[in-house]
């Protein structure tokens, strides 16, 4: 389901205000309560926010409003500042090895916070699962099948600043793929090198097979 403007305004209200009802919501957004509870009617079914009933002591339950872990995550708190200086600190290790492993570390830790989201017994069905994830992060990604073999476009990239300043990125983004998906994946084709999309396939064993490899180093 799109995520619209409206429904970032509730979540950001929501996130500022803490739990609250339809009839404030309604004051803050000076729309109807019919509109109101649209908009969070949409939110209850992206599991972005949960409703907890409010016994009063006149009249009917009031029901409260309030973000869940995912509606945080979607509403205004950005740590993309966060992010690009944690990158410039592991840019910054000197020792190749350490700077390698702490990539992989990194890549698995980023890994489990997505257990149990990516579904299915076979690769493709686990791609799909993982395209559907990325999906709710406004991320487009593509399942391909070129020669047999299992591929995944990402048509945006996740990180453009990281990449703009670091292709190591880009072996990051593999390694957690290769984790999410249970297979070693390969770099096929990058944005940055004018292709259409990233694309990561299922590696081969055709050892004579042309695959760029992107190192975590520079």
């Amino acid at each position: 389901m799109p995520f619209l403007d409206s429904d970032i305004t509730v979540l950001d209200i929501l996130r500022k205000g803490g739990g609250m009802t339809v009839t404030e919501l309604s004051e803050c957004l000076g729309v109807t309560g019919t509109a109101v509870r649209q908009r969070l009617n949409r939110l209850l079914e992206e599991g972005d926010i949960h409703r907890e009933r409010m016994e009063t002591l006149r009249g009917r339950p009031r029901h409260c409003y309030s973000l869940t872990t995912k509606g945080r995550r979607r509403s205004g708190e950005n740590f993309a500042d966060l992010a690009i200086a944690l990158w410039q600190e592991i840019r910054a290790i000197d020792d190749a090895e350490m700077k390698r492993g702490l990539l992989q570390r990194v890549s698995g830790r980023m890994a489990q916070l997505y257990a149990g989201k990516i579904q299915g017994k076979s690769v493709t069905e686990r791609m799909n699962s993982l395209a559907v994830l990325f999906s709710e992060r406004r991320i487009p990604v593509k399942i391909n099948t070129t020669d047999g073999v299992p591929q995944i476009s990402v048509e945006v990239c996740p990180y453009p600043e990281l990449a703009e300043q670091d292709r190591s990125v880009c072996s990051m983004e593999r390694l957690l793929f290769s984790e999410m998906i249970g297979e070693t994946l390969q770099l096929t084709e990058c944005r940055l090198d004018g292709d259409c999309d990233c694309t990561f396939q299922v590696s081969e064993p055709d050892a004579n097979k042309m695959v760029m490899q992107i190192e975590p180093v520079e």
